[in-house]
């Protein structure tokens, strides 16, 4: 029997088996062991396809990526937000390599990749899905790119990032196992648990082969949240979702789209419209900030930025500019809304907040 055939007997078994109290232990480690299978085809078909990767260099502050069917109008708006040349044709599959392309926006150079087109089955392996979509895993954005016509295409994108490992939108859960040679599992938590129970965390960590742990969570974490942990390869990206070609359709078709996707951010890039303020959404969901260098005796340069993740401290802004400045680090001096008042001391710890200018002292 096959992976996909195990995968799809174990899923039977769950719909067939009634969830309550007593069988949750059972379905929990139904569930963990879908999810080593799963990893287990990622795995192979990631070592199978060597030599026909899409080799992808990153450059620049950032990466998002635009995932979307093909024909959505990926190329026509990589080619409106950055510096590069996608080719672009009203037929499916335009795109048959990764198109890398960067946009300046606030001084920040963010590149942006134009991935081919996925399609139903993409994580499966589908037309070199798990090829594309692990290109979508590393980056730091997913911009979901739909076609007006066709936003029930949004589901089948979802399905695909998450068997791929993709938890698009979704915090890390707050929860840490630590194996141990003997003594058992102990499960601690700084919340009440109100989805599992000591008996399914144990049935669960047992499908893993841990059979002594410490656990403790500080989150009221699900079943499969708890199974993500354990598989201990997710990636947790931040996703938008854009929808392509609104100048062909009425505010009243708009209007019915919003009662299944909320939060969509309507443009149409053949028409240039609205790519201003998703040019701003991109920005601000890549949680960057823009600090400014100061150096001794100089003005501080604001052309160029040190760009960085928001909540970085100075100490951070240090590692990214050089090794020897995080060794030789003394203290710093910053000019900004993190600060009480200008040009106030602080130590390596100080958190920095957007346009913060900053002067670091070094040892000598």
């Amino acid at each position: 029997m096959g992976i996909e055939e195990k995968i799809q007997s174990i899923e039977d078994e769950i719909q067939k088996t009634p969830y309550n109290k007593n069988t949750s232990h059972h379905i929990g480690k139904l569930k963990a062991k879908i999810s080593k299978l799963k990893e287990e085809a990622i795995q192979r078909s990631s070592s199978g396809t060597k030599g026909k990767g899409f080799h992808v260099k990153k450059t620049g502050d950032a990466t998002a990526v635009l995932v979307g069917f093909p024909s959505v109008g990926k190329s026509t708006l990589l080619n409106r937000i950055t510096n590069a040349e996608s080719k672009v044709g009203s037929y499916q599959f335009t795109t048959l390599d990764i198109i890398p392309g960067i946009m300046e926006y606030r001084n920040a150079k963010i590149q942006i990749f134009d991935i081919p087109g996925i399609i139903t089955g993409a994580s499966g392996g589908k037309g070199r899905g798990k090829e594309i979509l692990s290109v979508a895993r590393t980056s730091d954005l997913i911009v979901v790119v739909l076609d007006a016509f066709n936003p029930q295409h949004l589901d089948v994108i979802l399905k695909e990032l998450k068997n791929i490992g993709i938890r698009p939108n979704e915090k890390k859960p707050d929860v840490t196992v630590n194996p141990k040679k003997l003594g058992g599992v102990h499960v601690s938590s700084t919340v009440p648990l109100t989805h599992l129970d000591e008996k399914t965390i144990r049935s669960i960590i047992n499908e893993y082969g841990m059979h002594n742990a410490d656990i403790l969570f500080r989150d009221d974490v699900t079943m499969d949240q708890f199974i993500d942990v354990l598989d201990r390869n997710k990636s947790y990206v931040p996703m938008i979702i854009l929808l392509n070609k609104v100048d062909l359709v009425d505010e009243t078709y708009l209007n019915e789209i919003k009662k299944t996707i909320p939060d969509f951010i309507p443009i149409s890039a053949g028409k240039d419209l609205n790519i201003d303020f998703l040019k701003e959404q991109i920005f601000e969901n890549l949680n960057l900030i823009r600090i400014y260098l100061k150096p001794q005796g100089r003005k501080a340069d604001m052309e160029d930025p040190l760009v960085l993740k928001k909540g970085s401290t100075v100490i951070d802004a240090c590692g990214k500019l050089h090794r020897e400045f995080v060794k030789n680090f003394r203290h710093a001096k910053i000019w900004g809304s993190s600060v009480k008042f200008p040009g106030q001391k602080v130590g390596p710890d100080h958190v920095l907040d957007d346009e913060d200018v900053l002067r670091i002292i070094l040892k000598k």
